[in-house]
């Protein structure tokens, strides 16, 4: 099928589910890499869907999964197998108590909405608190608890959510005297407004440790610790949502370990599956003993399936045994570095935040004024693309002069600095 053929039929047949498709049509990936059709290598810095922790089609993730399809890939949901219980036991190995209990899943929406139903069983409440510019996926629970898009058109979201201010340094009017950003008054206040509207039944606080459809927002050392403890006195679980945080993307294995604080549930996904459908909740045993006490039910076709379990625990040991979490550190300092770089030579690049290989610059107009270039967001992603380069993923109104970098935690030294090399041509190229 022609370039001509493939469009048309695409068009005529496949349902548009957000963003423009990037019109390349992509044969295959490998490593840092895919290519198009044309043979034309494209370095890839969103890792997939900021999921491709390991890359493309790494060699210990490929035998994984010929083999556990060839022996022991699906059962029915109420069996067990060894792969399994291994996951569960690795995972609680990585963190820290009282984390113990794993719900094995498939995606980052499905391990939301399991955390969600375990805060509500377990508290015996309904309402969930998330950030005001959350994503926590497109199902009907975590889609209620995601506010930076999707809202509207589709009748009333589930009731009981309500939000805190994305704790934003760049952009919170929340000031002291000598200008610096004051997130102890905004997260008060934010909490001072969800008592003000809380009907007395507050369950959770379902937050992301670095928001990244958001727009690559980190809230500030400490943040996260107040956030637990209001939780606290409020009778809240926390939930910490790791789908993109997680498995030493940020530089330590999890984003929350900066902060010293432990999540009452954990959600994983997207990362630790390397790409394919992987996903958990992990809890403390309190919890799900209650749960399980008061019939806690989250029967689905792939709960608990043996493939799913044998990628994830490949990934844990290929990060263990290859140094990924500190490499991801080493390389983030890298990547900070060249990002700063490009924020004192460009007026239009205003901010530069997140860490490790979990980064992001937001576009301006000028560093003054701090408007939104959402227009040249669009033209430095296009010149990236035709140069080699595909990011910029994050394309919601208001957020598409945010460029969102996540490279594989496996990404060499020089493709790193090549594919920021291209952005900087690119963004030369269009101011």
């Amino acid at each position: 099928m022609d370039s001509e053929q493939f469009w048309k039929e695409a068009d005529r047949h496949v349902v548009r589910y957000g963003a423009v498709f990037v019109p390349r049509i992509i044969r295959r990936a490998n490593g840092s890499h895919v290519y198009d059709t044309d043979g034309n290598a494209i370095l890839d810095f969103t890792s997939g869907q900021m999921s491709s922790v390991l890359g493309h089609s790494h060699a210990d993730v490929v035998a994984t999964v010929s083999g556990a399809v060839a022996s022991l890939d699906h059962l029915y949901s109420g069996m067990l197998s060894e792969p399994v219980v291994d996951l569960a036991t690795r995972l609680a190995a990585t963190l820290p108590d009282p984390l113990t209990k794993t719900l094995l899943l498939t995606t980052g929406a499905e391990s939301n909405e399991a955390a969600i139903k375990m805060a509500k069983l377990y508290t015996g409440r309904y309402e969930i608190v998330s950030f005001d510019r959350s994503w926590h996926g497109m199902t009907s629970g975590a889609a209620a608890a995601t506010f930076s898009a999707g809202r509207r058109g589709y009748g009333p979201p589930m009731p009981g959510n309500l939000t805190l201010p994305t704790p934003n340094a760049y952009r919170s009017p929340f000031r002291r005297a000598d200008g610096t950003y004051d997130w102890e008054t905004e997260l008060e206040y934010g909490f001072a407004a969800v008592d003000a509207q809380s009907s007395g039944s507050l369950a959770a606080c379902l937050v992301e440790p670095i928001l990244s459809s958001g727009g690559i927002i980190e809230p500030p050392p400490g943040y996260l610790r107040r956030l637990k403890g209001m939780c606290v006195e409020r009778g809240m679980l926390l939930v910490v949502d790791e789908a993109q945080t997680g498995i030493g993307r940020t530089g330590t294995m999890y984003a929350f370990e900066r902060d010293g604080v432990v999540p009452d549930l954990l959600t994983l996904s997207k990362t630790l599956g390397a790409g394919l459908p992987v996903a958990a909740v992990v809890t403390t045993d309190e919890i799900e003993s209650v749960c399980h006490e008061r019939g806690f039910l989250f029967f689905t076709t792939h709960v608990s399936d043996p493939l799913a379990a044998a990628v994830a625990l490949t990934v844990l040991t290929v990060v263990e045994r290859d140094g990924l979490v500190e490499r991801a550190r080493r390389l983030g300092a890298t990547l900070a570095e060249r990002l700063s770089g490009l924020r004192d030579r460009y007026e239009q690049v205003g901010d530069v935040r997140g860490r490790g290989l979990l980064q992001g610059i937001e576009l301006v107009s000028d560093k003054k004024s701090k408007a939104p270039a959402d227009a040249l967001g669009a033209k430095v992603t296009a010149a990236c693309l035709e140069r080699g380069l595909h990011m910029n993923i994050v394309q919601l109104p208001g957020m598409g002069g945010i460029l969102r970098i996540a490279p594989p935690l496996t990404i060499d030294e020089p493709d790193l600095l090549a594919g920021l090399d291209i952005l900087d041509d690119a963004l030369a190229f269009c101011l």
